[in-house]
Order: structure tokens, then sequence, then C-alpha cells
């Protein structure tokens, strides 16, 4: 049932994420307006359905699993970097903080370039 319960929140977060998509991404605009707002706006909703859910208890167990692992696993995944970076931060450990911002952002960014290199040269 916990699988069910994660795809019903992953189709209404993938949902979502289109609605935002075609909102914001008009085509003259070159800056990724919305996967920006996407990803903000997941980061500030992850840390709002993390204290409903998981530290005030407000909202039963059973609903983390429709909300942070399916809607906000195909709103956005950012959200899920967002809160791991903040519990670093938070439980003083500074330098493997910036060590997974830093490589983060680096190590995505250059994954996306080398998967787009390499299949443009193979297809």
């Amino acid at each position: 049932m916990l699988w069910l319960a994660v795809a019903l929140g992953g189709a209404f977060g993938a949902m979502g994420r289109y609605g935002v998509s075609v909102l914001l991404a008009p085509q003259y605009i070159k800056f990724p307006v919305a996967t920006l707002t996407v990803n903000v706006l997941g980061s500030l909703m992850m840390g709002v359905f993390y204290v409903i859910i998981v530290e005030k208890a407000m909202i039963s167990q059973e609903w983390r699993h429709v909300i942070m692992i399916g809607f906000m696993g195909a709103f956005t995944t950012f959200s899920s970097f967002s809160i791991e970076a903040l519990h670093l931060f938070q439980a003083g450990h500074w330098q493997t903080a910036l060590i997974y911002v830093g490589l983060s952002f680096s190590l995505c960014i250059a994954a996306v370039f080398i998967g787009i290199t390499i299949t443009d040269n193979l297809i």
C-alpha cells in the first residue's frame, strides 16, 4: 500500500511541476526561472512538511510517504538536497555541509554536461 501512496503523491507532484513549467517557461526567457521556482518552492514546502509531519506530528506518518517522498520527490529532488544540507549545517558539520553542497552542484552540472556530450556524439 505504501508503494501506491508514493505513486499517488508522485503523480500529483509531477503534474505540479509540469504546471509550473507551463506557467513560467516562455520561450523568450533564457534563464531557467521555472526550474529555479520549482526548486525554491519545493525546498520551502519540504521544510514546512518536515515540521508538520516529522517534528510536530500534526499529520500522520503515513502521509510522509505521499507528501515528502511521492509528491516532493516528483515535484523536485532539490528539496531533499536542501534539507540534508541544512541538517548538516545545523548539526555543526560545516565542512561536510560545504563539501556536500559544492560537490552536489559541481558534479551534477558536470554529469549533465558529460551526459549531453556523450549522447550528442553517439546519436
